[in-house]
């Protein structure tokens, strides 16, 4: 850390474009020279309220295709917005080289530094470097993989009708969350060749396609002994956990325009799982990031102090964490315990104590406490980041404690740990869960396919912790995979013994498909 000033950024509330050069420039100097950040370039981009709410409604991203869900999502958040009940981001920010950030034009000049720090420099650097984004997804190529997607569906609304489209997107986007590879096992795809790549791999795959359903036996169907259930389930990739992956590549009688747009959803969710599991860690990272570079700003005379105290302001609320007794109470605020957990391994790196050199052997004392959050923002996600680092320090802060709800308990609920000696490691253990996708988000899988009979679809649900679905999305959601399917689906909640809880059946609707 030098001593040297740095010239002031800034006066007052007023800011141009100049400004903003200036703002970034500075940022740039300490996240790159100080923090020892690695980042892609930067692209920033001054939106007004509308087009924030119009970037709200398409999951942020600069290039989507049209849907009547975006239209929806504008509408609510502008009603609330206009009527002073919601307020908007100060910044989107996307995952792409260059990496885009949305900045609003309303922004005070002090919000516009806090915002360039935080996005373009605390979440860049952890999208370029963190392990599950350098796996999962092409930040090179989303863009124009999005602009093809666009083009691709426009061009079949003109082509096969809106409303048959409509379905097939509607279908898609229902089974958005069952559209994810979770496990590593083939190379990450190069997005830019997938326009290029559409063609081939459509004549490719209908040519298999009508191969392995012209084996369907049309006569009386076999019995189970003259059939190989084996050989037909390693035939269709089963049991396979990626439904829109299945359906994709086995579904009967969807025409390759719609292959097509299962894929686009697919490629889009996948792109998007990511940012599921790092929620945590990535707005901590940023928090952290835009935090230490104001700071330092302000030490070096960059920004007034009243500039600072307006940025504490904001810092403050992004961060506040209600007390479980609080009615505002919604759960941990991610923003809030990524920073507290940043800061506690800023303090254990720093001076620890001797609880700390117990728990955390390997950094407690290092010195180094960016070359340690650095290594810890590339090698976790929320799962892992909290099983391992949450410390018994940090949850005594933050007074954390274990509820739980015994079904065969008529009446309240069990403290079953509380910050103590006996109780960190089940808090820590129970609260990196709720931040585990294998654990919150239902395992169903297709497993089967009567192809010998009615062409049943078979899905099973592993039932976890006695929690079965409920009926109602489970119908809709069942719907839309029969509409895929075009035959009927099955889907049964097993236990961990085999025994089946519940079971749903739905049945395609009789509709004229497009040709």
């Amino acid at each position: 850390m030098t001593a040297v000033s740095m010239e002031r950024l800034f006066d007052g509330a007023d800011w141009n474009f100049t400004t903003l050069q200036r703002i970034h420039d500075a940022c740039e100097e300490i996240a790159l020279s100080e923090l020892g950040l690695d980042v892609y370039p930067n692209q920033i981009e001054v939106i007004t309220a509308e087009q924030m709410l119009d970037a709200y409604s398409s999951t942020g991203m600069p290039l989507f295709y049209k849907h009547w869900s975006f239209g929806k999502h504008f509408a609510h958040h502008e009603a609330f917005y206009r009527k002073g009940l919601k307020d908007l981001a100060y910044e989107i920010v996307i995952n792409s080289s260059p990496c885009v950030s949305y900045l609003m034009e309303e922004n005070t000049a002090t919000m516009q530094t806090l915002v360039i720090a935080h996005a373009a420099f605390g979440h860049n650097h952890f999208f370029k470097n963190n392990y599950l984004f350098k796996t999962w997804t092409d930040a090179e190529g989303i863009l124009d993989y999005l602009d093809f997607a666009k083009g691709y569906i426009a061009r079949c609304e003109e082509r096969y009708g809106q409303v048959a489209v409509e379905r097939t997107l509607d279908a898609a986007h229902a089974l958005m969350s069952h559209g994810v590879h979770r496990h590593p096992g083939k190379s990450k795809l190069d997005l830019r060749q997938e326009e290029r790549r559409e063609r081939e791999r459509r004549a490719h795959e209908e040519q298999i396609f009508n191969d392995l359903w012209r084996t369907v036996p049309t006569g009386p169907s076999k019995s189970a002994s003259d059939a190989s259930v084996e050989l037909r389930r390693a035939a269709l990739g089963l049991p396979q956990d990626n439904l829109l992956y299945f359906l994709e590549k086995s579904a009967p009688r969807l025409h390759p325009w719609q292959r097509e747009i299962l894929r686009i959803v697919r490629r889009i969710a996948q792109y998007f799982h990511p940012q599921r599991q790092t929620k945590v860690m990535n707005e901590g990272t940023a928090t952290y990031v835009h935090y230490r570079i104001m700071t330092r700003l302000h030490e070096l005379g960059a920004i007034s102090d009243g500039n600072f105290l307006e940025f504490l302001k904001s810092h403050s609320n992004v961060v506040f964490q209600p007390a479980f007794d609080d009615p505002r109470f919604p759960g941990f605020n991610p923003y809030a315990l990524g920073f507290e957990m940043m800061q506690d391994l800023e303090r254990i790196v720093t001076a620890p104590e001797d609880e700390d050199r117990e728990w955390f052997p390997g950094i407690a004392g290092r010195g180094d406490v960016m070359g340690v959050l650095r290594d810890i923002w590339a090698n976790y996600r929320d799962e892992s980041f909290i099983s391992q680092f949450l410390s018994p320090h940090l949850m005594r802060k933050m007074r954390m404690f274990h509820l739980h709800d015994d079904p065969a308990q008529t009446e309240g609920m069990m403290v079953s740990a509380i910050h103590d000696e006996r109780g960190y490691r089940r808090i820590r253990r129970q609260l990196s869960r709720e931040y585990d996708v294998s654990w919150t988000d239902p395992n169903i899988e297709i497993v089967d396919v009567d192809l010998a009979g009615d062409r049943r679809l078979i899905l099973r649900h592993s039932v976890a912790n006695g929690c079965l679905l409920q009926d109602k999305p489970v119908a809709q959601v069942l719907q839309h995979v029969a509409e895929l399917w075009s035959y009927d689906v099955q889907l049964r909640e097993v236990d961990t013994s085999g025994t089946v809880l519940k079971e749903h059946v739905a049945s395609p609707r009789a509709i004229t498909r497009a040709a």
